[in-house]
């Protein structure tokens, strides 16, 4: 009996097309029923159970917000225990961020707020006490940046940006520690027919803090559109932003700039020459980190569309 022939056990699937889209090393499905349902099946290695439990746990928690996201239907093992299984509902829609660009500049922001105030419901969610870190990752983003600092592909003139993020390291980890989606951005939201957002790929949920979870705008979010990035501030701390934040995001971004260089590697030449550019233009947004509100950040989208 085949994997998938295994886990439908109803055997109520007519249609499964293998998903390729994505950095998960997740194997990923989308099923469809004789009923005319959609699924997304996820299969990972059995070593994964106790993390994977955890996670459809997590996600069944996040569906209970009334927010737009893949659903929880079923969690199991499969081929002898050797694989794990989760299966949720398929959240129709495009991809935000091949939509984004092509929308009128109101809509772009508004969008943006739509995803701050669904954020801010994840982050909502009451921390259980087993879930509490021991540890910030201070340690671990310094021992992420000695790894860059190890690495073939330092940029020149790095030194003080990486003397930043070791000086300034202190700033992150301030906040409560929330349940975070661990990448959020607009390549992981979609965009649904009615014009609301979509939430998928929970799978690099973690506790920490909530402040990290904006650094990504910077990586992956103003190249596909500044005016959601502001909403996404904005409708997130509703209008009144602290300065803490900013100094804090600072910090991220920074660190991101470089280890996302080292961190693509793995991935090839393209994805690391990608993080380059994003690394330069992190420097021209923060000014070379000497200040910590990036230029692309202005309050006129919220004057001219609220």
């Amino acid at each position: 009996m085949g994997m998938l022939a295994e886990i439908d056990k109803k055997g109520s699937w007519e249609k499964v097309e293998k998903i390729t889209k994505g950095w998960s090393s997740d194997e990923k499905y989308l099923i469809q029923t004789k009923e005319g349902e959609k699924l997304l099946l996820r299969v990972a290695d059995s070593r994964q159970y106790e993390a994977k439990k955890r996670e459809y746990d997590i996600i069944t928690r996040y569906s209970r917000l009334g927010i737009p996201m893949s659903m929880t239907v079923a969690f199991g093992s499969c081929q002898g225990g050797e694989k794990v299984y989760m299966i949720l509902t398929w959240v129709e829609g495009k991809d935000l961020k091949e939509v984004l660009a092509g929308l009128p500049e109101k809509e772009q922001y508004l969008l943006g707020r739509k995803a701050g105030e669904i954020l801010k419901k994840i982050h909502s969610v009451t921390v259980e006490k087993e879930d509490l870190p021991e540890e910030s990752k201070k340690a671990k983003k310094l021992l992420q940046l000695s790894r860059y600092e190890e690495s073939k592909l330092r940029m020149p003139g790095d030194e003080r940006i990486i003397s930043y993020v070791k000086e300034n390291i202190d700033y992150i980890w301030r906040e409560k520690p929330v349940y975070m989606h661990g990448d959020y951005h607009p390549g992981n939201l979609l965009y649904q027919k009615d014009g609301s957002i979509g939430v998928i790929d929970f799978n690099r949920w973690e506790v920490g803090d909530p402040y990290e979870e904006f650094y990504k705008l910077e990586s992956f979010g103003v190249e596909e559109s500044i005016p959601y990035c502001i909403g996404q501030i904005d409708a997130y701390f509703g209008n009144q932003i602290p300065e803490a934040f900013w100094v804090t995001l600072a910090v991220y971004v920074a660190h991101a700039s470089l280890y996302s260089i080292k961190w693509a590697e793995k991935f090839g030449q393209k994805e690391i020459e990608g993080m380059i550019g994003r690394y330069h233009k992190a420097l021209e947004h923060y000014d070379g980190f000497r200040t910590c509100i990036p230029k692309w950040y202005t309050q006129q989208y919220q004057r001219k569309y609220l």
